[in-house]
């Protein structure tokens, strides 16, 4: 498996305007700019429950003018650029999103060091811009993953996410054979040595927490596959297969999981 295949969306007035309601101007933290906000945050989700991210965008990038601090609103804005990163039709203009889904995960992160979601973004982030990063970056970022996941693991250890991203991360590393292993060492900083059986775990691990996720079946399918366990990866894939589409990116892992479900013997 190669590293780079780690992939787990009009405002009608300005800030201003909203800011001067009744011809009363309120300061960025002041009751009015507040409610102003949520205001904004509300319909920006409308659009975010649809997927449709670049509505969603109007909205809450409005809102964060007025809430620059406001962390679940800096998520919802980190999710969106990820959308339309998968949405994108060139490399640059992935990485572009890419970059910006990162930076506002990253603030998040930072205003919120205790909240797991918060660390979980940035990690998600990376692993979704590795397909289109050279090889030097996708190493670089590997730590970055580990260590977000980790975190967000230890602050909530039912976060099912954060277990997916770290069965995703050991599936990955484990997947990548000696010979391309060994160069990228020589080249770039040695990569860290893990297990199929440490993905299993954080997927098991995941579907225990959430049963209701197409993903965490699927890619556990995929580990299993990739260690030669054809029973079990059929078993698996066919139940992700199964499952109704509820998030963004599940017919794109549905897609994996046809696939990877035609290659066993």
């Amino acid at each position: 498996m190669q590293l780079s295949s780690f992939i787990l969306t009009c405002g009608v007035v300005t800030t201003l305007q909203l800011a001067n309601i009744n011809n009363h101007a309120q300061p960025a933290g002041g009751p009015g700019a507040k409610s102003a906000a949520a205001t904004l945050i509300e319909k920006g989700d409308v659009h975010d429950l649809k997927f449709q991210a670049s509505r969603a965008l109007n909205y809450y990038l409005q809102a964060v003018e007025l809430e620059p601090k406001n962390v679940p609103l800096l998520l919802r804005i980190a999710r969106q650029y990820r959308y339309l990163m998968s949405e994108a039709r060139s490399n640059e203009d992935r990485l572009k999103h890419g970059a910006a889904a990162l930076g506002y995960g990253q603030r998040a992160a930072a205003l919120a060091p205790h909240n797991s979601e918060a660390q979980l973004s940035p990690a998600i982030t990376y692993g979704k811009m590795l397909p289109y990063q050279g090889s030097k970056a996708q190493v670089e970022a590997t730590p970055h993953i580990k260590k977000a996941a980790d975190m967000a693991i230890k602050l909530d250890p039912r976060n099912d996410n954060a277990w997916h991203v770290l069965g995703r991360w050991h599936q990955v590393l484990a997947g990548i054979g000696t010979l391309k292993r060994t160069l990228g060492s020589l080249i770039y900083g040695k990569l860290p040595v893990t297990s199929n059986e440490a993905a299993v775990a954080c997927f098991d691990r995941a579907i225990a927490i959430n049963p209701h996720r197409l993903r965490h079946y699927i890619e556990l399918g995929r580990t299993y596959a990739q260690m030669g366990r054809s029973e079990e990866a059929r078993r698996y894939l066919q139940r992700g297969l199964s499952m109704p589409d509820l998030e963004y990116d599940d017919p794109e892992l549905k897609a994996k999981g046809k696939e990877a479900l035609a290659k066993l013997p």
